[in-house]
């Protein structure tokens, strides 16, 4: 059954009433097409209207969706030939956080990304998607075997932030992020770095240091969540769709500030509602990105990388 969202309510209850329709006429001799044709094309301009006005929170919950494609529909689309590497060599294997070989459209690639699960058992085995201090050592391990080879980098953001616990404290998290962003900034092959669904804090950022970042189109991408920023700011979480608006986290604002490069359209209401569409147009962008800095030296990669992040916020 379809998860609807809070605002989408309208929208749902259209299809209740089409699934009511259908059960009541199945194995009958009545014709309701007319009238499913009639509710569905009132559904279809309701959910345009929705999706065309959405307000930053709105993105926000959209961005969330359980249903959204997560990292290994993204690999098991665009990615033949995967082989995960697993570990950091170090500690553990963090499943937050996964990567791996593959070829991309023919090229060959290093895809890492953020997994945060598709039901209660996975979400539970990849601690939804919150990485701990060994998945960015992972991740730092890879970004330099890829370096190594002259491979590109792609990588796959969904997370609402590192793992907040005592024992990755203990372990060096902050440590861990820094170093991963700074690998990612020190690569002398291209990187590209998408944010799918949530793009929150430096567990976002320490993946997402590329020469190209791309960015979903109901995506949002800050330093802290609304609802941490309400909470600090006001002091109750209620205030979490105030803070989305203030903090300008959805891809439109976040292009105007020139935070990302390229917002990759969705199908309309949400990558949620169809995987394979939201999934080939991200391939696309990724594509164009890879084409665009292939042949680029590593000084210049590196230059052109550190002067992107160096610009931002000095408009």
């Amino acid at each position: 059954m379809a998860s609807f969202l809070e605002f989408e309510k309208p929208i749902a209850e259209l299809q209740a009433r089409i699934d009511e329709l259908r059960d009541t006429a199945a194995g009958g001799e009545v014709d309701i097409e007319a009238e499913v044709a009639k509710l569905q094309a009132k559904s279809d301009r309701f959910l345009k209207d929705a999706y065309g006005r959405l307000t930053p929170w709105q993105k926000t919950q959209v961005a969330r969706h359980p249903e959204r494609p997560h990292f290994k529909h993204y690999v098991a689309r665009l990615i033949t030939d995967f082989m995960p590497l697993g570990g950091d060599r170090a500690f553990a294997d963090d499943q937050a956080i996964q990567g791996g070989l593959g070829r991309f459209r023919g090229q060959r690639v290093m895809v890492i990304g953020h997994e945060k699960g598709d039901d209660t058992a996975s979400r539970l085995r990849h601690n939804f998607g919150m990485g701990k201090p060994e998945g960015y050592r992972k991740a730092i391990r890879l970004v330099e075997l890829a370096d190594k080879f002259g491979i590109p980098v792609v990588t796959l953001v969904d997370t609402s932030g590192a793992f907040p616990g005592m024992e990755a404290e203990e372990r060096g998290q902050a440590e861990a992020i820094a170093r991963s962003t700074e690998a990612c900034l020190n690569l002398g092959v291209p990187m590209v770095a998408s944010i799918l669904g949530e793009g929150g804090s430096g567990g976002a950022v320490a993946l997402a240091a590329g020469n190209r970042v791309l960015m979903m189109e109901h995506a949002v991408y800050s330093v802290i969540s609304p609802e941490g920023c309400a909470s600090i700011l006001w002091r109750t979480a209620d205030k979490a769709a105030d803070a989305a608006e203030a903090m300008k986290v959805t891809a439109q604002h976040l292009k105007e500030l020139g935070v990302i490069d390229t917002i990759v359209a969705e199908p309309l209401g949400g990558a949620h509602r169809d995987h394979a569409a939201a999934i080939d147009s991200l391939g696309d962008a990724i594509e164009s990105s890879l084409a665009d800095l292939s042949g680029q030296s590593a000084e210049s990669l590196r230059q052109s990388r550190r002067a992107k992040f160096l610009a931002m916020g000095r408009a």
